[in-house]
């Protein structure tokens, strides 16, 4: 478990962390950051070991962030993927990495989370402390997983009232919202979501699929029929089940895991 800020860093009782799942095959030196969901409340098991060891079978490299929540607000979350990030890239070389093969993978809350990162990587969520901020916050691919995107009209409430209390302001809600923020600096990306997701509107992958097409900027979506909220690998769902395969393949195209 590697911690991401200096001792000297005032974390208010939290702290953010990276713990490693190193892949024992990795012929790519790839590896994925995962942001686990749980609307910025809490942080949910499932869909962060288990995805981890997921990626391991792909050979394929993870870290399971474990991000600041509420009581903690924006910018903290973003503070602590920006971190993470240029941490995995400050140690490429002793773990056996590539530096531009570190991609961004999170679901519900999370997924939102990654969608900043996406676009938001430049943005001062903190201040530069040592050597390690000097390396690039970008995610050189991103996967999305139910994720929340807007921050507007069709929000996830739970996640709104977390990351930015009861009465948040119109400019934080539209810098956000991700689908108004995708340039042609938004890394290539995956994007999956149920159709009657009853949590978090599939609206939500829709427009920010619509924005990636806009731009120019690499991507694909699949929308399946059936399936509750936070299905994580979905095991119990055999249709929604398979955008492990189909991001897997994915995957293999865009250079990580195994060929």
């Amino acid at each position: 478990m590697y911690p991401i800020w200096p001792k000297t860093v005032d974390m208010r009782g939290e702290t953010p962390t990276l713990v490693p799942y190193f892949a024992p095959q990795n012929p790519t030196r790839s590896a994925i950051i995962i942001c686990p969901g749980g609307g910025y409340r809490m942080r949910a098991w499932h869909e962060g070991e288990p995805v981890a060891r997921w990626l391991n079978t792909l050979g394929i490299t993870a870290f399971v962030l474990h991000y600041r929540v509420a009581p903690a607000k924006h910018p903290e979350p973003l503070s602590d993927a920006q971190r993470a990030i240029r941490y995995v890239r400050h140690h490429a070389d002793e773990w056996g990495l590539d530096r531009e093969k570190i991609g961004i993978l999170g679901f519900s809350a999370g997924g939102h989370l990654a969608a900043s990162l996406s676009n938001l990587h430049d943005y001062p969520a903190y201040q530069k402390i040592d050597a390690i901020d000097e390396e690039s916050s970008r995610p050189d691919i991103a996967i999305l997983c139910y994720p929340v995107i807007t921050m507007l009209e069709h929000t996830h409430a739970g996640s709104l009232l977390c990351l930015l209390g009861d009465e948040p302001n119109q400019e934080k809600r539209e810098l956000l919202s991700l689908e108004n923020h995708i340039s042609k600096q938004t890394p290539p990306t995956f994007l999956w979501h149920t159709a009657d997701d009853q949590s978090v509107p599939v609206i939500n992958s829709l427009m920010y699929a619509t924005a990636l097409s806009m731009a120019h900027v690499p991507y694909e979506l699949h929308i399946f029929e059936h399936g509750r909220h936070g299905l994580g690998l979905a095991e119990e769902e055999p249709d929604a089940a398979k955008w492990n395969r189909l991001c897997a393949s994915w995957l293999q195209r865009q250079g990580y895991g195994k060929r």
